[in-house]
């Protein structure tokens, strides 16, 4: 994959293929989009997905599918034991996280994050790093890109197999960063989960356009959930692909005959109402292209 590729600079035209978006939603969007893999697997599509890119709750059934993928058994395209795939997400949904990692990250050492990438870890990843990801030049292997939010440069930051950073900082080549810690970064949900703190350990090639390509940018990056940017995930394959799945977990904002008004509570209300607006945009964007 090169570093055009993975930056998505638009192609002259889109590449023959199939892009799938997990949106985001938390442990509902989990669970949601292993309904929508099932069915892809049915129809023998799996294989033809060029690249899976999610943010959020989506990022950890994506994990468990891209971790999960060395060891399907595909027949004619299908994958006669999906059941691996899905009992690890059910394992994952029988594991309370949020509630422990944030009482822990107020009381002792470390940061909330890092408490629920741990828990992610210790469930479903067991040390794995983003290496452990298919390997998209073999035939068959869709490219897995797990989406956060760069919080110091309000850009996308991306993790994959071969990369990660952002167009504003550069690239790291094949990143040495556990799978648990990419998870986490993606659905470090604001305000009680994010930040989610990356320490940048490898040289940060700096690429064209790469205006913010020095300290501290190249040394930490702190990350919030992939879907403060985009929470369908579509960013990353929307000009590449001649086919676009997106299988949306979203909730739509439900009316309120009487807000709360104390700050705290009153600005959750807000930033709800911001996403949904954004969340909105993207969609009705996707299906107008669709028409056109």
């Amino acid at each position: 994959m090169s570093l055009d590729q993975f930056l998505d600079k638009p192609p002259a035209q889109p590449e023959a293929g199939v892009g799938l978006a997990l949106s985001g939603g938390g442990y509902r969007a989990m669970v949601f989009h292993v309904g929508a893999l099932i069915r892809l697997n049915e129809l023998a599509l799996l294989r033809k997905i060029k690249r899976i890119s999610s943010v959020s709750g989506g990022s950890i059934t994506a994990g468990v599918l891209g971790t999960s993928w060395k060891d399907l058994k595909f027949t004619g395209d299908v994958a006669s034991n999906f059941e691996i795939v899905v009992d690890r997400v059910r394992k994952m949904a029988d594991t309370s996280v949020d509630g422990g990692a944030i009482i822990g990250g107020m009381l002792l050492p470390g940061s909330i994050s890092d408490r629920v990438a741990k828990a992610y870890d210790s469930v479903l990843f067991h040390g794995a790093k983003l290496e452990a990801l298919p390997d998209d030049t073999q035939p068959g292997n869709p490219r897995f890109v797990i989406n956060a939010t760069n919080i110091q440069t309000a850009a996308l930051w991306r993790f994959s197999r071969n990369y990660m950073g952002d167009y504003r900082v550069g690239l790291v080549e094949r990143p040495d960063v556990s799978l648990a810690a990419a998870v986490a970064a993606s659905s470090a949900f604001p305000p009680v989960l994010s930040p989610s703190t990356l320490e940048i350990e490898q040289p940060v090639v700096n690429t064209p356009g790469a205006d913010l390509h020095r300290d501290p940018y190249i040394k930490t990056a702190v990350l919030s959930d992939g879907g403060v940017y985009d929470n369908l995930g579509l960013e990353t394959i929307t000009k590449s692909y001649t086919t676009l799945l997106v299988s949306d977990a979203g909730q739509k904002i439900t009316p309120e005959e009487d807000p709360h008004r104390d700050w705290a509570r009153h600005s959750l209300r807000v930033l709800d109402t911001v996403d949904n607006q954004v969340r909105s945009l993207r969609k009705r964007h996707l299906i107008d292209s669709y028409l056109r």
